[in-house]
């Protein structure tokens, strides 16, 4: 396992001048971090990254700072709804992966990655969201987007979140086999599989998603979570309801030298939440 943080979770509540992407990737690698997942729009402040900003420049400048921490991209985020239901928006919003792909292409990101949308233009759960025609749409909207990251080469990653349209391991399991790409593949995360509904049955339910996804699971998200008002909370790992011993047993067995990032961290657990994941996973 190689162990990251989101970057967008680094120097949070510090000056601007440690909010830059060179002060966070400089955090990130003196605590002991080695790949992040990349967020622009919350990395770097005060520039729009619309099509016109992803440039190959900037893609270079990216690759500059990585390499000079040391630090792996393990995933370029670009989090829109490709189940849009405004074909003009949805025009926009792939147009949008494309250039991401070519810079993760260029910059040396192992993917990018996404979540799974749903059918109404605010991305909220609603009445229709888990629905196969909502399936159908997604699919839809995805499968220009992995053609493209066929061309440059790179991955597209999808990940299933229990408010989305693929909420569940048996929806990726139909995506991957609908779209039939080697070059789609799943940024797993346990705690997004589950809800209020399911959070007392969580081991049948992550279990099912490590065995219907293992061999197209390229990336794992490690976070915890907490009940409360109603709702299921996400916190730092280590500090809530979860038990990682499967996930890890399994990251180590089948997944070696996988990029397993922090999420939901932030300055005063995330070296901790670190430690924890790390003894635990040595401990097996």
């Amino acid at each position: 396992m190689q162990l990251g943080i989101r970057l967008h979770d680094v120097n949070t509540n510090e000056s601007e001048a440690l909010q830059t992407l060179e002060a966070r990737a400089r955090t990130a690698r003196e605590e002991g971090f080695c790949c992040v997942h990349l967020a622009l729009s919350k990395c770097i402040k005060g520039v729009t990254f619309d099509d016109a900003a992803l440039t190959e420049g900037l893609a270079a400048y990216i690759r500059r700072v990585f390499r000079k921490e040391e630090l792996d991209i393990a995933v370029l985020g670009c989090y829109l709804n490709l189940a849009h239901p405004d074909p003009a928006a949805l025009k926009e919003i792939r147009s949008r992966y494309y250039a991401h792909l070519r810079v993760a292409s260029l910059c040396g990101a192992a993917m990018v990655g996404t979540e799974t949308g749903a059918p109404n233009a605010a991305y909220k759960l609603d009445a229709n969201t888990h629905t196969e025609e909502a399936l159908t749409s997604f699919i839809r909207g995805l499968e220009p987007v992995v053609a493209c990251a066929e061309q440059y080469g790179v991955t597209m990653a999808i990940e299933p979140v229990w408010n989305h349209i693929v909420y569940t391991p048996k929806r990726a399991r139909q995506v991957l086999d609908s779209i039939g790409s080697r070059n789609l593949r799943i940024i797993f995360d346990p705690v997004n599989l589950l809800s209020m509904e399911n959070a007392d049955e969580r081991e049948r339910v992550i279990g099912e998603g490590m065995d219907l996804l293992c061999d197209e699971i390229a990336m794992v998200h490690l976070k915890d979570f907490v009940r409360r008002d109603g709702k299921l909370v996400s916190i730092a790992a280590g500090t809530g309801e979860m038990d990682y011993t499967e996930i890890l047993r399994f990251m180590k067995a089948r997944k070696p030298y996988i990029h397993a990032t922090l999420e939901n961290t932030n300055n005063g657990n995330a070296v901790s939440s670190k430690q924890f994941i790390e003894e635990l996973y040595a401990s097996l």
